[in-house]
């Protein structure tokens, strides 16, 4: 039991430190620059520096999810029961929100604001599974072959999927709904949270099922 609680509130913390992060950095980048390139650029160094520290922190105490689709895949491998699943992605969603209340607070705002632009649509929808696909194949394919590199590859897979996918690469269930609560650079309206969460699944189910065929051993292939 104790065990399982360290493993909820490192997969709570960590989340809430990155979405944080991700609404915090938006912030001060809007406050600094009209420049949208420039603020989005903060935006990204900050985001992947810190799954990396994270990831590198937290990874031997809970595996560092902080995301309810790599859950999701991670259970669907028998590496975690239905039971700690629904767990972490509470925890995860849990940690999300109060990450964007940190974030709020730190920089004297309303605790909960609406983002109004639209964030919807076929493309955007694409994004997102595109995103989560990318991330979900980059920690299965590194688990299998270079387990010590996961944290450096995430933080850069999500920098590069900032600048190629339409939407910014969400990529996460938990982080969606968290910065659903904020109308900053980094928000999302709760209208448009649904789709982005079925497509990140989507995103991440294929990378599931790819990987499974990627990964197969020679003795697996003639069997």
């Amino acid at each position: 039991m104790t065990d399982r609680l360290r493993s909820l509130a490192a997969e709570s913390l960590g989340t809430g430190i990155l979405v944080a992060t991700v609404v915090g950095s938006g912030i001060m980048a809007q406050r600094l620059t009209d420049d949208i390139a420039l603020a989005l650029l903060g935006n990204t160094i900050a985001t992947g520096a810190i799954l990396v520290v994270l990831i590198g922190v937290l990874g031997p105490i809970s595996g560092a999810h902080f995301n309810p689709a790599v859950t999701l895949v991670m259970a669907l491998r028998r590496q975690l029961s239905a039971a700690d699943a629904g767990l972490y992605v509470l925890a995860q969603i849990c940690g999300a929100m109060l990450g964007t209340l940190l974030a709020h607070l730190m920089f004297d705002l309303p605790l909960v604001s609406a983002y109004a632009d639209p964030r919807n649509g076929p493309s955007q929808w694409l994004s997102e599974a595109v995103a989560t696909f990318g991330l979900v194949l980059t920690i299965l394919v590194s688990l299998r072959y270079a387990p010590e590199h996961i944290a450096l590859r995430v933080g850069l897979y999500i920098t590069a999927a900032y600048w190629f996918t339409a939407s910014t690469s969400y990529a996460n269930p938990a982080v969606t709904i968290g910065r659903a609560l904020t109308a900053s650079f980094a928000g999302i309206g709760p209208a448009d949270v649904p789709g982005f969460i079925i497509a990140q699944i989507l995103g991440g189910l294929l990378a599931l099922a790819l990987s499974a065929w990627l990964l197969r051993t020679q003795t697996e292939r003639s069997t």
